[in-house]
């Protein structure tokens, strides 16, 4: 397993658009997922410790978010022929069991992971209403270890920020996850 950090935010980017399939059966874009004060998109998969470790806590803080007009949409870019735990009947499995409140999408070539520069599980992109970039930071600060349940909600907090006034907090600290698995080319 490879930890890697993504990139800090670089404020006022606005992500290539993207139509992908869900375990809901149903397409999915940027438009469908937005919510009038923002969104929040997650690169995820089923495998990774650290998404495994913190996925109580995101479905918890994409619930909340909601009630603040914050959409959110998960994105699952690895390739399931390496790592089968990440193929599309168990990301199924897995938003049916842990009964995700945002549609878990599969991007099958790895065109939007690519094209969004998305670097591992779990990856977060944080956006205003106007779909400019506002967050690239992590979840909390608990990593793989089970959170206590005061625990500072970095990413909720920060989302809440963007919702309340289009702006994210200057300082963030970026996310640590598995490296996202690459088809050979």
């Amino acid at each position: 397993m490879v930890s890697l950090n993504p990139p800090v935010c670089e404020f006022g980017w606005r992500p290539p658009t993207f139509d992908l399939k869900g375990t809901d059966g149903k397409r999915h874009t940027l438009q469908s997922a937005r919510g009038p004060n923002g969104l929040l998109v997650m690169f995820i998969c089923n495998h990774c410790p650290y998404v495994k470790a913190v996925l109580r806590r995101i479905v918890r803080d994409t619930r909340e978010l909601a009630a603040h007009g914050v959409g959110a949409i998960a994105i699952m870019s690895n390739d399931p022929a390496d790592y089968p735990e990440d193929s599309f009947d168990n990301m199924v499995r897995v938003a049916r069991e842990q009964d995700f409140p945002f549609p878990y999408v599969i991007d099958d070539t790895q065109t939007v992971a690519r094209a969004w520069g998305a670097v591992c599980t779990p990856d977060f992109y944080g956006f205003n209403a106007g779909l400019e970039l506002q967050y690239r930071g992590r979840l909390d600060a608990w990593r793989k270890e089970a959170a206590p349940d005061d625990a500072p909600r970095e990413l909720f907090e920060a989302m809440l920020q963007i919702a309340r006034s289009g702006q994210g907090p200057r300082e963030q600290t970026a996310s640590i996850g598995c490296s996202i698995k690459w088809r050979e080319p």
